[in-house]
C-alpha cells in the first residue's frame, strides 16, 4: 500500500510506505513503478544514489531545473527540508520540512526547481534518492542552509558542512 499526501508546497508530495513486520524483522518495498503510476506518479527514474553521514551533518540545500527526486531514509533519521527555488512561482522561497526515518517509512517527492537538504539526527543515517536525470554538477544550484531570505528553521545552530554548503556554491 502507498499513501500519497499533498504538502503546502505545490508539487511536493509526502508518501508513506507500508512495512511488513514480524519476529524476524521488517520488509518494505521502496519503489514499484506500477504502484506509483497508479498513484499518479508517472516518472522514469534513471539514477539511484545514497549518502551516509553522521549526527549533525547538513547536506544541501541543492537542486536543479529539471530533476524529480524521490527521497527515502534507509537507516537512522534526518530532518528534511524542501525549498521552492523558482523565482517565477508564487511560492518562491517557501519551504516545508519533514522527519524521514527507517521507522516511519516516509518518502518525499521533490520536483524540479526545488532544492532539498537534510540534517542527520541520529548517530548515522543513510539518505537514498532516485532521480529522473543523471547528475550534472554544472546544472546545480545551492541555497545556503542559513540564507536569511529563506528563513529555514534547522534543529541545530552549528551543523557540520561541506565547503559548498558553507559558501552556497561549488568551491
Amino acid at each position: 500500500m502507498l499513501k500519497v499526501e499533498k504538502t503546502k508546497l505545490d508539487g511536493v508530495l509526502l508518501l508513506t510506505l507500508e512495512e511488513f513486520s514480524d519476529h524476524r524483522g521488517g520488509y518494505v518495498e521502496l519503489f514499484n513503478e506500477e504502484l506509483y503510476r497508479k498513484a499518479g506518479i508517472d516518472l522514469r527514474f534513471v539514477q539511484d544514489d545514497i549518502s551516509t553521514s553522521g549526527r549533525h551533518v547538513l547536506r544541501g540545500v541543492h537542486g536543479d531545473q529539471e530533476t524529480w527526486k524521490l527521497i527515502s531514509c534507509l537507516h537512522g533519521a534526518f530532518y528534511f527540508v524542501v525549498v521552492n527555488h523558482d523565482p517565477t512561482h508564487a511560492q518562491y522561497r517557501q519551504w516545508v520540512s519533514f522527519t524521514l526515518s527507517d521507522r516511519n517509512r516516509r518518502q518525499v517527492l521533490v520536483p524540479p526547481r526545488f532544492g532539498n537538504g537534510h540534517l542527520v539526527m541520529t548517530d548515522t543515517a543513510i539518505f537514498h534518492y532516485k532521480q529522473t536525470t543523471y547528475y550534472n554538477p554544472a546544472g546545480q544550484f545551492t541555497v545556503r542552509w542559513d540564507d536569511p531570505a529563506f528563513k529555514i528553521w534547522w534543529p541545530v545552530k552549528n551543523p557540520i558542512l561541506s565547503q559548498r554548503d558553507e559558501y552556497g556554491h561549488f568551491v
